[in-house]
């Protein structure tokens, strides 16, 4: 990742609060990565902050988050969310604290969550900020349990493949940031037994101790098909991918009749440079009378306040627990995505920017 000092334009001056001109660290896109991204798919950049303009605000952001959908963005191919471009600064969840505001809807002081992330300073519509309250949650659990992490996982699990009473459910990722919700939240609709998956003894293991899956499957220790037949000997019911590729063929194998399966993300083919293989017994799901619906955390967003409501409750209690894996500062940013694609974290990966 190389480093360099690009100044912009300085805009018009707020009227809410004093600004004085200042810097800011933000990662851009250097060049689009064939196969696996490197630290030279990366620039961190220090450019001059513009002062909002009417309409706007200025966040400080404090804490960002790396997700595995930004891989596809890396790439300029058509999708469902515009590739990023490149020289530019790339853009994700982040939260922060209101600096200047030249808007009536959200004031100088609070805390917000946005798009803006990969940079320490933002400027951005105040329409597009939304006011999070830190009274039931610290402001990084926005970025975790109570932003689309967590409604992904509570959207999969109720609309998309919803638990009913006495299900046998299968997580794939089930150590990633939403696997870890989502076995709890499967166990709290009703699952008989809950069963995840994850990368290693150390994390197979917290899937028990910390995050109340029934059984655990170290993928790569063996046979994932037969690790699942023996964790669940008559199938399961209910499958949240978050990975393609093996985890979905041996979901598939191991449905009961009228199973229903999430299709969240496949993380095991995001660096691929070739087609990757599908599933070769999908006919199974036609013989099984299976349902797989893809889905778009970004379609569910009615669901947002009902989720944060629940949620914030299961987080004060003790109910829902959590872990992050934390980054610090901007430099660090592209080796906690980096690391995130790799499957270095335990619960949600996080970039920590207010020192």
């Amino acid at each position: 990742m190389s480093h360099r000092t690009n100044p912009t334009t300085t805009g018009a001056t707020a009227t809410t609060a004093d600004t004085v001109s200042i810097t800011s660290g933000e990662i851009r896109l250097a060049a689009r990565p064939s196969g696996e991204p490197t630290t030279d798919t990366f620039e961190l950049v220090r450019a001059d902050v513009p002062q909002p303009a009417e309409g706007q605000i200025a966040v400080r952001n404090t804490w960002m988050s790396v997700d595995p959908y930004m891989r596809g963005r890396m790439d300029d191919l058509p999708s469902y969310i515009p590739p990023f471009p490149l020289g530019a600064a790339l853009e994700g969840s982040a939260v922060g604290v209101v600096t200047a505001s030249r808007s009536d809807l959200v004031p100088v002081g609070a805390t917000v969550s946005h798009f803006l992330g990969w940079r320490e300073h933002a400027v951005l519509d105040a329409a597009a900020a939304t006011v999070i309250d830190t009274t039931i949650a610290p402001a990084d659990a926005y970025l975790g349990a109570l932003g689309t992490t967590g409604l992904t996982a509570y959207a999969a699990l109720t609309r998309v493949a919803p638990v009913r009473e006495g299900d046998v459910v299968f997580i794939s990722a089930a150590a990633g940031a939403v696997g870890s919700v989502a076995g709890q939240l499967a166990r709290k609709l009703g699952a008989s037994k809950v069963i995840g998956s994850a990368g290693g003894p150390r994390k197979a293991e917290k899937l028990v101790t910390d995050f109340g899956y029934d059984a655990a499957i170290d993928y790569r220790a063996g046979s994932l098909e037969d690790q699942l037949a023996q964790a669940a000997p008559e199938g399961i019911d209910v499958y949240l991918d978050s990975v393609g590729g093996d985890h979905l063929r041996a979901a598939v194998a191991a449905m009961r009749t009228g199973g229903r399966i999430a299709l969240v993300g496949a993380i095991s083919q995001y660096n691929a440079t070739v087609p990757a293989a599908g599933p070769d017994n999908l006919f199974q799901a036609a013989a099984k009378e299976l349902t797989l619906r893809g889905m778009l955390v970004s379609s569910y967003f009615d669901l947002f306040p009902e989720w944060i409501g629940r949620a914030a409750g299961w987080l004060a209690d003790g109910t829902l627990r959590t872990e992050q894996t934390v980054y610090e500062g901007i430099e660090q940013a592209p080796a906690a995505f980096l690391g995130m694609m790799r499957g270095a974290n335990t619960g949600k990966m996080l970039v920590r920017l207010d020192g």
